[in-house]
């Protein structure tokens, strides 16, 4: 379970490497990744399906898909903090900022890979990672995204037995989290169990690389 628990000693590591690579670095002074700009005529749709390094890691493999963006949405805090939001106190949710080549892929294909990657009839709980910072959730940018979600949403209805507890709700502020967590399955497939336990058997489901 990622719990606030482990959320504290993912974040100490994360610390003692960068103080042992070069000195610098403390839970105090986190190195924020920063915002991704986006290319012309691409499109940016933000995804909350549990913990981001779950996320991010389908997504990566998903074609048309330019970049994925571990980070924060939908709470009050300015620039929280990992240990932040994992106490649920801040109301955001760990999110994937996707940003995609519409010409190579379109939204509809997107969600579509969101509805199977995690289960959105759960409220605030993906497997053992419960709290309201995992929450199911779309953030839209535009009207027309809007409207796509919610009839892509009706649409995966039909495929749960339970109803969908997914919000769909205009986009926020979206606070990039701390550079130790993008691409955080590719970094640290081989020695961090959660990757190996929850993440990799994600993949393998999805017919995706491990």
């Amino acid at each position: 379970m990622k719990s606030l628990l482990i959320c504290w000693l993912v974040l100490a590591a994360a610390v003692a490497g960068l103080v042992a690579s070069d000195g610098k670095g403390s839970k105090d002074a986190p190195v924020y990744f920063p915002v991704p700009k986006v290319p012309d005529g691409a499109e940016v749709i933000t995804l909350g399906a549990g913990c981001f390094w779950c996320t991010e890691a389908v997504f990566q493999q998903v074609p048309g898909v330019l970049s994925v963006t571990s980070g924060y949405m939908g709470g009050k805090t300015v620039r929280p903090s990992y240990q932040q939001v994992c106490t649920g106190a801040t109301g955001h949710a760990e999110v994937s900022q996707i940003i995609f080549n519409p010409k190579q892929t379109s939204l509809e294909k997107v969600l579509q890979v969101f509805w199977h990657a995690h289960d959105p009839t759960t409220l605030n709980r993906q497997g053992y990672d419960s709290g309201t910072q995992y929450r199911s959730a779309i953030y839209y940018q535009t009207a027309a995204q809007k409207v796509v979600a919610e009839k892509s949403k009706a649409e995966a209805a039909k495929e749960f037995a339970d109803p969908i507890v997914t919000e769909i709700t205009a986009a926020a502020e979206f606070y990039p989290a701390e550079d130790y967590h993008q691409n955080y399955y590719q970094l640290n497939k081989d020695s961090n169990p959660y990757c190996t336990r929850i993440i990799a058997p994600k993949l393998k489901k999805l017919g995706l690389k491990n």
